[in-house]
């Protein structure tokens, strides 16, 4: 059995297990609940950086962060599933990176609060994430992730849980103004169960 460090509220875990599930290998993980701020939990161990996701596969070294894990349980899978081969894969991790973006851009605005007292906030920072992923949006908004298969691919499951966590953490403002993203998200959760499954309930 392979572990799965991660938390509920981590999109990045999220994108591991709605890989994991889409390529039938949820079986084979066991999800164990991680805090990074504790210094005695096994994370830092398993990923210096103290960082999650961490899969520990049954046998090797572990594993991180979650785009190299979505590249192992590609290849448990046989390939070219979730990370097709040939010019597409180019497009596809392109689009992870945009989403990925996405969520790094918004984690950093969550911390922002989260470990700065309002005196030392600063909002030219927060600004400048703000406009990261109003850019990111608006560029997923002309082009919504097309139809790769009969799976979704890696691009298609990190924007859904980019879109995830802006409900999450930003109230859903992101669907004024992105009809088209809506429709999609709303197409993919209704394809992806595990879309639904995993979703963090406060």
């Amino acid at each position: 059995m392979m572990i799965l460090r991660s938390s509920g509220a981590s999109p990045y875990g999220r994108k591991v297990k709605i890989a994991a599930a889409v390529l039938g290998l949820a079986d084979r993980i066991e999800v164990v609940a991680t805090d990074t701020g504790n210094a005695d939990d096994p994370v830092r161990k398993d990923n210096p950086l103290g960082k999650i996701p961490v899969l520990v596969p049954e046998r090797g070294a572990p594993l991180y962060d979650s785009r190299v894990i979505l590249e192992y349980l590609d290849a448990l899978a046989g390939g070219g599933k979730i990370l097709p081969q040939g010019e597409r894969r180019f497009e596809v991790l392109t689009q992870q990176a945009l989403a990925d973006g996405i969520l790094d851009a918004s984690i950093l605005r969550v911390y922002e609060v989260r470990y700065r007292p309002e005196e030392r906030r600063e909002a030219s920072w927060v600004a400048h994430q703000e406009g990261k992923v109003a850019r990111a949006l608006a560029s997923l908004e002309s082009e919504p992730p097309r139809p790769s298969g009969p799976i979704p691919d890696a691009g298609q499951i990190t924007v859904a849980c980019a879109l995830g966590y802006q409900d999450l953490r930003f109230e859903g403002k992101w669907r004024e103004g992105h009809p088209k993203l809506v429709a999609w998200l709303d197409a993919f959760a209704e394809m992806v169960p595990a879309f639904e499954e995993t979703r963090f309930r406060v």
